[in-house]
């Protein structure tokens, strides 16, 4: 099981790696926060535990764009601050469980390995939708058998569609899917993206609506 562990006090990041390790983990630690966002953006782990009070990139703030990219991915928050409005923060940003510090080891190992019971009981086989199958693990999607060759925009782009299917996506949230700001992006890059993946979508069933002032949309196409 592939781990990424942000955590910017570095003695306790070797001490938890090491004891992870030993529990048959394999640990990816990260310093700071946008080095997690990057690892979790960019890397395929089974889960991750993450720090809040990251330097560079606060903790709320990966684990809000990690969770739009990658909503399936199980995601443990560790936090000095155990006041519930901390604790609601957290899980409002799509952690799925909260751990306070100081914590013995055995429970955040606990912790972890129930939240790989959870996700792997809820069904992480691929999912139809129309005649695309989409498979988040194995990052593979398919029309009919046919492989869709997806750069990683494309791919996160198709992700937060599916998350958010028969919902408007707006512009402000596949930039931040993309770990990059608004600005960044460049004039027309997000239509660039859109309308290539309109084309690649061809034949599944699906259809990305542009819904003006608002965003996108992906819907059932309606039947001739």
């Amino acid at each position: 099981m592939k781990l990424l562990l942000a955590e910017d006090d570095a003695i306790l990041a070797d001490a938890l790696s090491s004891s992870l390790a030993k529990a048959g983990f394999e640990v990816e630690v990260a310093p700071n926060g946008a080095v997690a966002e990057f690892l979790l953006l960019r890397q395929n782990f089974d889960v991750g535990v993450l720090d809040l009070g990251l330097p560079m990139v606060d903790g709320l703030t990966v684990l809000k764009r990690v969770r739009a990219a990658k909503p399936a991915l199980p995601m443990l928050v560790l936090t000095a601050l155990d006041g519930l409005e901390h604790r609601v923060a957290g899980l409002n940003a799509g952690a799925d469980d909260y751990l306070t510090k100081p914590f013995d080891f055995p429970e955040l190992e606990a912790r972890i390995r129930a939240l790989l019971r959870r996700t792997r009981g809820s069904g992480t086989a691929a999912q139809q939708f129309g005649k695309l199958s989409f498979d988040r693990d194995a990052r593979r999607a398919t029309i009919e058998g046919n492989v869709l060759d997806l750069s990683p925009r494309e791919w996160m782009l198709l992700d937060l569609l599916l998350a958010q299917r028969d919902r408007v996506v707006t512009k402000d949230q596949i930039a931040e899917s993309w770990a990059v700001e608004r600005s960044e992006t460049g004039a027309g890059s997000i239509e660039v993206y859109i309308h290539r993946l309109r084309r690649k979508l061809e034949g599944s069933g699906l259809a990305i609506r542009t819904v003006r002032g608002l965003g996108y949309l992906l819907e059932a196409e309606a039947e001739a």
